[in-house]
This record gives C-alpha cells, structure tokens and sequence, in this order.
C-alpha cells in the first residue's frame, strides 16, 4: 500500500508524543503547513485505509507523579467479562483495562493497570475485587520502570 506524502509526513509527527495542549494537531498543522482540518483528514483517512489502526498513551506515571503501579490480573467468568470489564474501567485508580486471549495462566482474562499516589494497592485491590465480586485475581507490582518508546512505522 502506497502512502501520499501527506501521509508520510503525518505518520512520522503522530507516532511521536503529541504536544500536550488542548490542540495538539493544530501544532502539527504549524509543522507542516496544513490546516488543522487537512492534519485532521490525513488521520481519518490513514484509519479508514487501514494505515494505523488506533492511537494510545503511555502513561510515563513517575513523571505524572504516580509513585506506586501494578498490573492486576482477574479471573473472570465469560459471561461476566463485559460487566466486569466496564466495572473495572470506572474506578479511576485504573488507568487501562483490557482482555487478553488467550487468559494468562489459563484463567486471568482481563488485565488493568493501577497507578495511585503513595496509597496501598493491596486496598485498592480488595475494593475493587468487592465492588466486582472477583475474588481470583493477582497483583504483579511493578519494581522497575524501563524506557518507554513507541516503535517508528513511518520513517
């Protein structure tokens, strides 16, 4: 698949770390001569042909000053998979949440990641495990945080 040079140029800004500001494809706009608009085209069309397929954060926590996190894993059942899924998504301690198939050991089929300020996760977790009556869950605590670099697709 062949990209215009718009796209090019676009896939190479995005793929970075976006300006923090309320609009950050104006900035790129800035870069390239575009209007915020045209920047905003190129993405939709880059979507729909399939080009890339979402975009996402990373959550550098230390620097947002977030000083414990852990990736908590739950054994849910099937049927409850959505619910749950929607309850874990609503605890605002829970910075991402998502379903992993096949389940982690066999069992853990959905993942979520907790970031909090010098606050007990152990807490946290048996509060959620309550609110969502899942009781089979592992916390895997963070003890080191390596670099985090999003891959470059358009060089």
């Amino acid at each position: 698949m062949m990209l215009t040079d718009e796209e090019r140029i676009i896939g190479r800004l995005i793929q970075r770390d976006l300006a923090m500001t309320r609009r950050p494809y104006r900035e790129i706009a800035d870069q390239t001569g575009m209007t915020e608009q045209d920047v905003l085209n190129v993405i939709r069309q880059m979507l729909a042909r399939g080009l890339i397929r979402k975009f996402g954060a990373v959550v550098r926590h230390r620097e947002a000053g977030f000083s414990a996190n852990a990736m908590v894993v739950w054994a849910v059942p099937e049927d409850r998979r959505e619910q749950v899924g929607q309850m874990l998504a609503s605890f605002a301690e829970i910075t991402h949440c998502y379903e992993r198939s096949p389940a982690f050991e066999g069992k853990y089929n959905l993942f979520s990641m907790i970031h909090l300020r010098n606050q007990d996760i152990e807490k946290i977790v048996e509060k959620i495990a309550t609110v969502t009556g899942i009781q089979d869950y592992r916390i895997l605590a963070s003890e080191e945080e390596f670099k985090k670099s999003s891959m470059e697709y358009f060089a």
